[in-house]
Order: structure tokens, then C-alpha cells, then sequence
């Protein structure tokens, strides 16, 4: 279940980051070149947010191997 709330966080935080750079660079620019300097740069600053928050999850939820999975079969 987090791991679908991380994803879905992440979806709507790229989706505000294509409208925003959409928006400011079709659209904004045409009546205040500043604001569409400040969409694109707080555009700029979502994916690695995004990135953040998508990969937050404990260790326990990802697909990595613990040390107690692992299974030595040398004797």
C-alpha cells in the first residue's frame, strides 16, 4: 500500500512538472517572461523531489536481499 501512495506521489509531481514547464513556456511568456522564468525553475526543482520521494520507502518494501535471505550453500 505505500508503495502505491510513493508512486502515485510521484506521478502527481511529474504531472505538475510537465504542466508547469507546458504552461510557462506556451503560455505565461507571452505576458510576464519572469513568471515563466520562476515556473520553469520551480519546475526544475520537482523531479529530484519527486526522485525523493518515490525511493523513501524502508528497506523492508524493496526488492533487495537481507543478509538473513541470503543462503550460504558453501560448507
Amino acid at each position: 500500500m505505500e508503495r502505491a501512495r510513493r508512486r502515485r506521489a510521484y506521478s502527481w509531481l511529474m504531472g505538475t512538472c510537465i504542466v508547469l514547464i507546458l504552461l510557462a513556456w506556451n503560455l505565461v511568456r507571452l505576458w510576464s517572461v519572469p513568471a515563466a522564468v520562476v515556473m520553469s525553475v520551480v519546475a526544475a526543482v520537482i523531479p529530484p523531489v519527486a526522485a525523493i520521494v518515490a525511493n523513501r520507502g524502508s528497506m523492508a518494501e524493496s526488492d533487495l536481499p537481507r543478509n538473513a535471505d541470503q543462503v550460504d550453500d558453501e560448507p
